[in-house]
């Protein structure tokens, strides 16, 4: 390959690198023509950009990145894909259905500005919750207790309105 391929490639991984803020490196080996590219359908149906790299290159883009990927630097041996993506556990969720036959394997993350090392941090992976999961359950939190309040004051009414009706209806 030559020099000008290989530094167009790693600083494409680059940018893909800055642009999206969670990434995790996956073991293909294994994997034929079919499966793989079933996997790759997966993925596009999930917003997760999918690439296969050679170690080296990726090894080199996270060198040239801002952030210290040293962590990740042992795992970078054998076929490596990275998945790219925007919400932390997308990818994890897409892996745990391949966990049965044991490939494709995770073998590292970068999610949420943290490093996940080993396939047994997929669960862990998983559990986490996206941007929009977390604010959907503040919003039920805070709207929790104005129901409770609305809902007791028309019961309340309610039970208010009938005994006062009783009263009014019963014979003096």
């Amino acid at each position: 390959m030559k020099k000008e391929v290989k530094d167009t490639i790693i600083s494409e991984l680059g940018r893909k690198i800055s642009e999206y803020p969670h990434f995790y490196l996956v073991d293909i080996t294994g994997l034929n023509a079919e499966a793989t590219s079933n996997l790759r359908r997966k993925c596009f149906k999930k917003e997760i950009k999918m690439v296969v790299v050679k170690n080296t290159l990726l090894h080199k883009a996270f060198e040239a990145s801002d952030v210290d990927f040293e962590p990740l630097y042992d795992c970078l041996v054998g076929s490596t894909a990275v998945m790219f993506s925007n919400i932390a556990n997308d990818p994890a969720k897409l892996l745990n259905e391949y966990k049965k036959e044991g490939i494709p394997s995770l073998k590292a993350a970068y999610a949420e500005e943290s490093f996940y090392v080993g396939a047994d941090k997929l669960d862990e992976l998983a559990a986490l919750k996206s941007k929009n999961e977390v604010i959907a359950e503040i919003v039920a939190l805070l709207q929790s207790p104005t129901k409770n309040v609305v809902s007791a004051l028309q019961s309340g009414a309610n039970t208010i309105h009938g005994v006062l009706k009783t009263l009014g209806e019963r014979a003096e």
